[in-house]
């Protein structure tokens, strides 16, 4: 499968380290960029170039609606529902409803039947913390699941089972930054959004050292202001959080231009 980022024209190489070679690589993958995609291979890409999901858990759907509101309003792009939130399909009904460009999601899907009913709601993509057999097995569609992984074994195992993109949770309690890092070594062919106890001053690094995206929880949404229905804070929040993502992403898409000129 080819994914190709959108590449800006400040983003080409400068003159002085031109690379016919590079160019041509260029012109390919732009050419490609415009053959037309799947709807699985549409919310891939667009995990890769948003580089954050905002991940919701909420007390009741009224406070995940308002909440998922008002991140979308601040400017993430990926939103993801945890699943254990009451209400939670018709939450995602709506939101669909009301944002048709955003890539919308259920999180912590832990067995089949909730990842059906989740995919038959419209979710464009599912999360698990573990590889749940029959997700990628028993259910036809065109959605994305991301099974989360934990050591090397499961990053492959996963992969070798149809896995497009896995999540390595929990990232900060396996050394975080540090071990992205290390995990992508044996793995550059193998996407990963990093998930669990990430801030957003640590977005730029996860990406930087690796991982295609990472999974802000509270992140985005903090306790205290889902508690106090501080809405605005909350966008404020997603509004950092997508402007780091998008920081690092261009200092990655920029370092590998420059890679290909030597």
């Amino acid at each position: 499968m080819l994914v190709s980022r959108s590449i800006s024209m400040w983003s080409l190489p400068a003159i002085g380290c031109w690379n016919p070679f590079a160019f041509a690589r260029f012109r390919v993958s732009c050419t490609f960029s415009q053959l037309p995609v799947s709807p699985k291979d549409k919310t891939l890409r667009t995990i890769y170039n948003s580089g954050v999901i905002a991940c919701l858990r909420a007390s009741s759907a009224e406070l995940a609606m308002s909440a998922a509101c008002a991140a979308l309003n601040g400017g993430v792009s990926v939103l993801e529902i945890v699943m254990s939130t009451p209400g939670v399909l018709e939450v995602l009904q709506q939101l669909l409803q009301d944002y048709p460009t955003r890539t919308l999601g259920v999180g912590t899907v832990l067995n089949v039947k909730d990842a059906k009913n989740a995919v038959e709601a419209g979710a464009k993509f599912l999360m698990s913390p573990t590889m749940v057999n029959g997700i990628m097995d028993d259910i036809e569609g065109e959605f994305l699941y991301i099974p989360g992984v934990m050591t090397p074994t499961e990053v492959l195992t996963a992969y070798e089972a149809g896995a497009q993109i896995v999540k390595v949770y929990p990232v900060s309690a396996l050394g975080g930054i540090k071990y992205i890092s290390a995990l992508k070594k044996p793995f550059p062919h193998i996407s990963m959004v990093a998930s669990q106890g990430i801030t957003i001053e640590s977005t730029g690094d996860y990406i930087r050292e690796g991982a295609s995206s990472v999974v802000l929880s509270d992140a985005i949404f903090n306790k205290e202001f889902m508690k106090q229905k501080n809405f605005d804070g909350i966008s404020q929040l997603s509004k950092l959080a997508a402007s780091r993502a998008m920081e690092a992403l261009e200092w990655k898409q920029q370092s590998s231009l420059n890679e290909s000129c030597h």
